[in-house]
């Protein structure tokens, strides 16, 4: 049996970025979820991050992709081939038996898009592809006891989506995934340059900025940076500085959309577990939940304690994983989708 327990794979499959957590080894890979293909014979050229520098760089035969958008597969083909490279990268080329994997999904997806996932996972090599949603992944990975009869709420901010869920039992009381993370954060930025400064910038330029002086909540001191673009007046390249309060400006519409959705979930949240998330709080994580200032504009504005998980940006990843040591466990609890049901704890 131990033969079958060295290749089980757990995948964040994110929008933005792929990890995979290898039974008894932790996490092994951390790559951007990004291909490289040539339009004239549909190669694969490059996957993770080799393709994520030509991003914005390639020329007109080669097109850098990212075959997952809003969190859900858009280029099932490439999901696959990108997939089986990073199964193959992290167990090796020469599989004795084949791996079980369990891969991450959004709380709001459809039976056809949890179907494509599955698919895609078999289809790259996997024995059996089982799902988890991404919340209670998150939870697991930041130590929360999901188990207990007791009210927990975590928003977990990934590239495409947010996802939102009040757990109880080893289940998601209420729960709610809306299209707005780390990528919308960068079209905002991209729009508001464009808007604002008439400058225009790549993608990378605007998650630099993101990381860099992105803010959601004003900063003590402002910090600034220097950003090159295309002047669409003069259409030459030009170098303007931009601070810490102009980002608070150019992200509120997506912040706003995540506060709104927060608003959402607890309006809807029963009273016995709205009184134990006053005492627990709310607990982020994902790449997004790093945003400057965004846990304290979220607590102020629901008078909630709000705190970002430790190593928030792994705690999915690290959920799916002990998710996985422990397998027979969370499989029997149905909190691992084996096909046969609904994710959630059955009683």
């Amino acid at each position: 049996m131990e033969l079958f327990k060295t290749n089980d794979v757990g995948i964040d499959l994110g929008t933005a970025t792929v990890l995979c957590y290898v039974r008894g080894k932790g996490i092994v890979l951390r790559e951007p979820s990004v291909v490289a293909i040539n339009r004239s014979d549909g190669t694969i050229c490059a996957i993770g991050a080799d393709a994520r520098s030509m991003l914005g760089r390639t020329p007109g035969n080669i097109v850098a992709v990212r075959p997952l958008r809003d969190g859900v597969i858009s280029n099932f083909d490439v999901t696959e081939k990108m997939l089986r490279y990073f199964i193959r990268k992290v167990i090796g080329r020469k599989l004795l038996f084949k791996p079980r994997v369990v891969v991450c999904v959004p709380s709001g997806v459809t039976d056809v898009e949890k179907r494509a996932v599955e698919d895609a996972t078999e289809q790259a090599g996997a024995r059996k592809a089982y799902l988890i949603e991404e919340p209670i992944a998150a939870a697991i990975g930041a130590g929360i006891d999901i188990g207990a009869p007791y009210g927990n709420m975590v928003l977990d901010i990934g590239g495409g989506t947010a996802d939102l869920a009040v757990i109880s039992l080893g289940s998601s009381v209420i729960s709610e995934s809306i299209k707005c993370g780390g990528d919308k954060f960068d079209e905002s930025i991209i729009r508001y340059m464009r808007k604002k400064h008439n400058l225009l910038i790549g993608e990378r330029t605007a998650e630099e900025m993101k990381i860099k002086i992105g803010s959601a909540y004003p900063r003590k001191e402002q910090v600034t940076m220097n950003v090159t673009g295309r002047n669409l007046v003069s259409g030459l390249p030009k170098t303007i500085t931009v601070n810490s309060e102009e980002m608070i400006e150019a992200l509120e519409e997506p912040v706003q959309m995540i506060l709104d959705a927060v608003h959402n979930v607890l309006e809807h949240t029963p009273p016995e577990l709205a009184s134990d998330i006053v005492e627990t709080g709310i607990c982020m994580t994902g790449g997004g939940s790093l945003l400057f200032g965004l846990d304290r504009l979220i607590s102020e504005r629901t008078k909630l304690p709000c705190y970002v998980a430790e190593d928030a940006v792994s705690c999915v990843a690290i959920g799916t994983g002990k998710a996985l040591e422990e397998f027979d466990r969370f499989s029997r609890g149905a909190i691992i989708d084996n096909g046969r049901g609904k994710m959630g704890f059955r009683r």
